[in-house]
């Protein structure tokens, strides 16, 4: 009887993003872009040679992100949108690649495709990649490396405006030190006519917009705003205020 052939998975990178951005690295502070025996390039990043399993799905991960090419046969280069990343001048330059990067393996663009709110749970997303031919121990892998590799780029964490990733969501009843996380507190005076300044944690910052707020009793209030402010600054800023406004409400007290 013959045996039945095996299928073949479709191809995926078998290490996260974040890893293989650091080995990449690693290659370009040895070679530079130059192109470069795939045996010498699989030592730089810890093999012994590029004969092994190991080191051939590790390297196949790079060409798939992007981050290797292959000009031909038994050699790669780094890409130059590596040494872009380890020069740029901004996290929102390196951002952006770190997104393109995410998005390269063709089954990982899919899937961010179809699911532009937030990724479905793990059995979801195991079924989606089974039905698209891969084998159930292959899904589960592709699973994992996926998940960490959104997780890296902060993929879902990003705002229109702004390529710049949020701040991990605090406990909000942590109160105003947490407001002081995102921007100098909001201070309020007791000086009638509010001709006292307001007391900022750093009176030496530059980058920050001073908003006056008038409060009943002549009393006023600033909100110090650092630039750039983005869009995610705003929503967190809200919940802030609106959290302050609930526990006023809860207390009794109202200060508008």
């Amino acid at each position: 009887m013959n045996a039945i052939a095996r299928k073949k998975s479709p191809r995926a990178p078998s290490i996260s993003l974040g890893d293989a951005i650091e080995k990449a690295c690693k290659i370009y502070d040895m070679e530079r872009c130059h192109v470069a025996p795939v045996d010498g390039v699989a030592q730089h990043i810890g093999y012994k040679s590029a004969g092994n399993g190991a080191a051939l799905g590790t390297i196949a991960s790079l060409k798939y992100y992007g981050l290797l090419d292959r000009p031909k046969e038994g050699m790669v280069a780094v890409s130059k949108d590596v040494e872009a990343y380890r020069f740029a001048p901004s996290e929102a330059t390196k951002q952006a690649l770190i997104t393109k990067w995410l998005k390269s393996p063709p089954i990982f663009a899919e899937l961010l495709e179809k699911y532009t709110e937030g990724l479905p749970s793990d059995a979801t997303l195991k079924f989606e990649l089974i039905q698209k031919g891969f084998s159930p121990a292959a899904a589960d892998l592709c699973l994992q490396v996926f998940r960490r590799s959104v997780d890296y780029a902060h993929y879902f964490e990003r705002t229109p405006y702004s390529s710049a990733p949020l701040q991990a969501e605090d406990d909000l009843e942590t109160g105003v030190s947490d407001l002081e996380q995102l921007a100098a507190p909001v201070v309020l005076t007791g000086v009638a006519g509010g001709a006292t300044q307001p007391t900022t944690k750093d009176d030496s910052m530059d980058d920050v917009d001073r908003i006056p707020i008038r409060l009943a009793g002549g009393r006023r209030a600033w909100i110090e705003i650092p630039m750039p402010f983005f869009e995610a600054d705003k929503e967190r800023l809200k919940k802030q205020i609106d959290l302050l406004l609930t526990n006023d409400e809860e207390s009794g007290n109202d200060l508008l």
